[in-house]
């Protein structure tokens, strides 16, 4: 009996996902107790390290529940939000298969900046004011800006993969954002106009059960392209974890003001919040708002915060999932510190070459504190090349700050392609 107890709690689990964050979640989820076997779909040259790789087309539901259901996948984990857009966690649920991630109407808090921020100002959650313009409104958009106090923050209503915003420090730069985004630079949905925030930016995660929750170590993310917060926004050029700015205070008020009145708001509204929940702040001494919520883990925060987990994450996930989230999973939130800086190809967040040599990874990684996460790699006749803008995450632990920081740029000195690209601040403020 006690064999067939210890058996019944292996989970056998399909991870969706190709990027670094998923990377970061497969490395965790196979050092679980509790994980028995680990897919992912698609995976990269670095996943393949910790999983099985399998090509299946995840827009595809219906191939993706026949692949659960003949390989007995216990629990399907969903890296990306747009999967979750398309309701890939809704289809899987119909087929009895237990899903880490929201359904796609519980995904609107991120897929819908307007649908956010109204269910912020609905349940008295701290945000920007904010208007937000349909697809047809783009003459009232123009009028608003016009008006607008400045700094002022541009947001697409939809998904844009972490670029669709544009705080603009003068009108001109304003009107340029707003007709940009009508004009289809993300896609059709309208756009948010909201007032700029004063303070610094960190995020909390926070594994939700549909009620219940628990929340991982605070991180900050560095979105600017540039050293010293400058250029272009991007998909995060680095991160840090746990972020000394989020104070046991400000923990308790994200609890508390944010992420209780969030779960308890999506229940009543028939849309229980099953899966990560990533609570982007902004911080001005005590004053907390939110800047935007995400429907699941956020990149490259996770690869700080899972390498600073101490935990069987695989039956934390699976607890979530069944509705029932166990903490005692839960060893730590952070043992020590972890850096992250991403080595992005030359010309990112705009145009950049794809199919360039990568070398130096086993040499980075010959230090036991460092994991060189893959985000934009592939494989091309068995030579490890460039498959993206945010190519790698070379992510380093030790008992300090500092100590992460200084083996983290060790390791990237170690890391070669042509164009290599990378912020030299990361953590700067914090150290």
């Amino acid at each position: 009996m006690l064999f067939l107890r210890t058996f019944a709690l292996m989970e056998r689990i399909l991870l969706i996902g190709s990027g670094g964050r998923e990377h970061a979640l497969a490395k965790a989820l196979v050092a679980s107790t509790s994980c028995d076997k680990l897919w992912a779909a698609p995976g990269n040259p670095g996943i393949e390290r910790e999983a099985e790789c399998v090509q299946l087309n995840v827009a595809d539901h219906g191939a993706v529940a026949k692949f659960c259901l003949k390989n007995d996948v216990s629990l399907v984990v969903i890296g990306p939000e747009q999967p979750l857009s398309e309701g890939l966690a809704d289809f899987l649920r119909e087929e009895n298969i237990d899903v880490f991630g929201p359904s796609k109407s519980a995904a609107q808090l991120e897929w819908s900046k307007g649908f956010s921020k109204d269910f912020m100002l609905k349940h008295h959650i701290p945000t920007a004011p904010y208007r937000r313009f349909t697809p047809t409104e783009r003459a009232a958009a123009l009028d608003h800006v016009r008006i607008h106090t400045l700094p002022v923050v541009i947001k697409y209503d939809g998904l844009a993969a972490g670029k669709g915003v544009v705080v603009a420090s003068t009108r001109d730069e304003a009107l340029i954002a707003v007709n940009d985004m009508f004009d289809g630079a993300f896609g059709s949905d309208g756009v948010v106009i909201e007032g700029f925030l004063i303070g610094e930016e960190a995020s909390v995660f926070a594994v939700c059960d549909g009620r219940d929750f628990v929340l991982l170590a605070p991180a900050q993310d560095h979105k600017r392209i540039g050293d010293g917060d400058t250029g272009k926004n991007t998909g995060g050029m680095g991160a840090y974890a746990p972020a000394p700015i989020v104070t046991p205070e400000i923990l308790a008020t994200v609890r508390t003001r944010i992420v209780k009145p969030v779960l308890d708001g999506m229940r009543e509204g028939g849309s229980p919040f099953i899966g990560c929940l990533f609570v982007g702040l902004m911080i001005d001494g005590d004053d907390v708002n939110v800047v935007e919520f995400n429907a699941r883990f956020g990149d490259p925060e996770t690869q700080v915060v899972m390498s600073v987990l101490n935990a069987d994450v695989a039956a934390l996930f699976a607890s979530a999932a069944r509705g029932s989230i166990d903490a005692s999973t839960i060893t730590t939130v952070a043992m020590g510190y972890a850096c992250n800086v991403v080595l992005a190809s030359g010309g990112y967040p705009d145009e950049y070459a794809k199919g360039l040599p990568i070398s130096g990874i086993d040499e980075a990684e010959a230090d036991p504190h460092v994991t060189v996460f893959h985000a934009g790699t592939s494989m091309k006749d068995n030579v490890l090349v460039t498959n993206g803008g945010r190519v790698l995450g070379v992510t380093a632990t030790a008992d300090t700050l500092a100590n992460a920081v200084r083996r983290s740029y060790e390791a990237c000195a170690k890391i070669s392609f042509a164009g290599k690209t990378h912020r030299s601040d990361i953590a700067a403020k914090a150290v």
